[in-house]
């Protein structure tokens, strides 16, 4: 399939296809196939959703990628192998002018983009020629490699739609429909449940996903997963998987971050969002016992930072987050996802809990200029994977030490970004990391880390010396 289209225990391959046969019976006593509700029920649900199909499909795309990839025989000889590659993936139309949302991972590190509409079954004579074509070259306006989203915009006009400003939030327990083009079978429908609405995947990534168990297969990514009345709920974006393939086990990018990171992408090319200056964490029983925190669930304030906005307006360590613009926070992935979407020119209205007071405080949060998100910008090209540590590694150079000023070294390599594949070690690095050596063997430039990397055996152990923040540490693991 391709570097693009990625494979393995958290696969970014791509999405929703079918739980649509499993049988389950509905609220009432009886199953719906035993007739509890009766065949004009089951007329009437194929016709809904029949209906709904007809509505969002013309809005979804297929998005075709070429570009270059390490090969799979690369590794097997003492240069790296980088040849020509293709993928495919989804996306959906979300202004008739020719803008598409899709997952990052699908256009990474492309070359060429070009997007299949639908066939528009007896299209009049009077159609324009915008809506007669079907293959459009298409440019990447920006994207967000955190989120895993990515906007596109084709040279076309009087185009479907499906729209953002009809989109809502899941809910647990509703039936949901999944439309893409698994394995390249455009406009392919399948139906399953939300699972969960808030699901945090690892501790690593803590913004929270839709979960549902509709299966998951090659070229859903970018897809939109819908309501019952058709209303987008989310992209598809992954599943995890033990086998390779589906088990239930699909997550979807929550519609709030794809509005958010869409209206940021279209206006700057990139997402602006603030930092409030606050690290925080899951409250445990035993941590609440420790603490004596006034609750023993929640999201505690675990750090300040001196110099940031959250205590110049006197938030303190160990104080726990109740609500965050007057929503309730009752998970660090909640947390995380109300931080991300807040506008930046807007004040945080942050409700507090210290002991057994509450009071709430306005933050004049700045925006945010992590280094990460540079990095990721810059680890756009395939030519830096180094897959069997799962990184996208970016030489030092000056524009690197401008964004990482104060590095302890010149050499090493830098952690662009992190990749997600079943063939790839546990490593424990992160954006940002700077490799400074492999089991004592110094690391100057990726080429050195690729040919080091490539002498390793399957089981055999390995220690990286690694700078995070201005501070020297050692990562072990052994080589999958």
């Amino acid at each position: 399939m391709g570097r693009f289209a990625r494979q393995g225990v958290v696969s970014l391959l791509c999405l929703m296809a079918g739980a649509a046969a499993r049988g389950q019976a509905l609220p009432h006593s009886k199953p719906l196939l035993a007739g509890a509700l009766g065949g004009n029920a089951i007329q009437k649900l194929n016709a809904e959703m029949a209906q709904i199909l007809a509505q969002v499909s013309p809005a979804v795309v297929q998005i075709r990628v070429v570009g270059f990839g390490l090969s799979e025989g690369g590794n097997r000889t003492e240069a790296a192998v980088v040849e020509r590659q293709h993928s495919l993936g989804s996306g959906i139309i979300v202004d008739p002018t020719g803008y598409i949302l899709t997952n990052e991972h699908v256009i990474h590190g492309a070359q060429r983009v070009s997007v299949l509409l639908p066939a528009v079954p007896g299209t009049s004579p009077s159609a324009t020629d915008s809506t007669r074509r079907r293959i459009f070259e298409a440019k990447v306006v920006g994207s967000q490699p955190d989120v895993d989203l990515a906007l596109l915009k084709i040279e076309a006009t009087g185009l479907p739609v499906l729209s953002l400003e009809r989109a809502r939030l899941p809910r647990q327990g509703e039936l949901v429909l999944a439309i893409g083009s698994p394995s390249g079978l455009d406009s392919s429908v399948t139906m399953g449940v939300v699972s969960a609405t808030e699901r945090q995947v690892e501790n690593a990534f803590p913004m929270g996903f839709i979960q549902t168990d509709a299966p998951i297969n090659p070229g859903n990514s970018g897809g939109p997963l819908v309501g019952a009345e058709g209303a987008l709920l989310g992209i598809n974006a992954f599943i995890l998987t033990h086998s390779g393939g589906s088990e239930g086990l699909g997550f979807a990018i929550p519609v709030e971050t794809v509005k958010f990171v869409y209206e940021s992408l279209r206006k700057y090319g990139r997402v602006r969002r603030i930092e409030v200056g606050i690290l925080s964490q899951p409250v445990s029983p035993e941590l609440a016992a420790g603490l004596r925190l006034p609750r023993d669930w929640g999201v505690v304030i675990s750090d300040v930072d001196p110099d940031g906005a959250a205590k110049a307006a006197g938030v303190e360590p160990g104080d726990i987050i109740d609500a965050f613009d007057g929503q309730p926070i009752y998970s660090l992935a909640g947390l995380m996802k109300s931080v991300f979407v807040h506008p930046i020119e807007q004040t945080v209205t942050l409700k507090l809990l210290h002991g057994d007071e509450t009071y709430t405080l306005e933050i004049q949060a700045r925006e945010s200029s992590r280094p990460a998100d540079r990095l990721g910008e810059l680890a756009m090209s395939d030519k830096g994977l180094v897959r069997r540590l799962g990184i996208i590694g970016v030489d030092l150079d000056d524009k690197i030490r401008g964004i990482l000023p104060h590095l302890r070294s010149g050499l090493g390599v830098v952690v662009g970004a992190r990749i997600q594949e079943a063939t790839s070690a546990d490593s424990g690095l992160q954006a940002g990391d700077v490799i400074r050596t492999l089991n004592r063997t110094p690391i100057d430039s990726v080429e050195t880390l690729r040919k080091v990397v490539r002498t390793l055996k399957v089981g055999e152990a390995v220690a990286l010396q690694v700078e995070r923040e201005g501070k020297l540490t050692y990562l072990s693991f052994e080589m999958e």
